[in-house]
């Protein structure tokens, strides 16, 4: 019985967040990141059309899908196809985000009223490097974003903290009409990651 309870002790990732993900049945912890905005900044709502980017392993589609309902529908983009997901208004399309088409997206994709990028890199351990990768995803991000997203439409997106991040903020500003930075409760407090509100997409 100790030699467990020092092993679940020395699991750092496995926190209080991570084990209530399990006893709820999501599909990973980062859920209540999302969760929380959304119940702040009101995202999602019946009927929308949501596009994750970087889906896997879906616990944010699998949010989505709930919030959504039946009238509703969210589509997943990333390398790895989330096997463990799997509903009548979710659909996978496996791509990288960085290459992925344009056409692709319009024809694929289609309006959304809600972007969702939880994308990060594989990090190196080098400060700049890490933050100048994570940074390139979001802004990818954002262009699809400005690509797919209708008039009004919503837009979140995880980038690593740098001195970067203000530009970023104010490419944003610039096709949103409010946008917010924030650092959810179930960010572990080590990491750099921050999440960019973007509401009410201008045109």
């Amino acid at each position: 019985m100790c030699d467990k309870n020092l092993s679940m002790k020395g699991n750092r990732w496995d926190d209080h967040y991570a084990r209530q993900a399990r006893h709820e049945k999501w599909l990973a912890r980062s859920i209540f990141k999302l969760q929380e905005i959304d119940t702040k900044y009101k995202l999602m709502g019946k009927g929308d059309r949501v596009l994750d980017l970087g889906c896997y392993p879906g616990s944010w589609s699998q949010y989505g899908i709930r919030r959504v309902g039946s009238e509703g529908d969210v589509i997943g983009i990333d390398l790895k196809r989330p096997d463990r997901l799997s509903s009548p208004n979710f659909k996978f399309i496996q791509e990288d985000i960085l290459t992925v088409a344009d056409e692709r997206l319009r024809g694929e994709v289609g309006p959304r009223d809600v972007v969702l990028s939880d994308l990060a890199p594989q990090t190196t351990g080098i400060r700049l490097t890490d933050e100048s990768r994570s940074l390139s995803l979001a802004r990818r991000a954002l262009e699809i974003a400005r690509l797919l997203l209708e008039k009004k439409g919503r837009f979140l997106c995880k980038v690593f903290e740098g001195e970067d991040l203000k530009a970023f903020q104010s490419d944003i500003l610039r096709q949103f009409s409010r946008v917010r930075l924030v650092r959810p409760k179930a960010t572990r407090k080590r990491s750099r990651e921050v999440y960019v509100v973007g509401l009410d997409k201008v045109f």
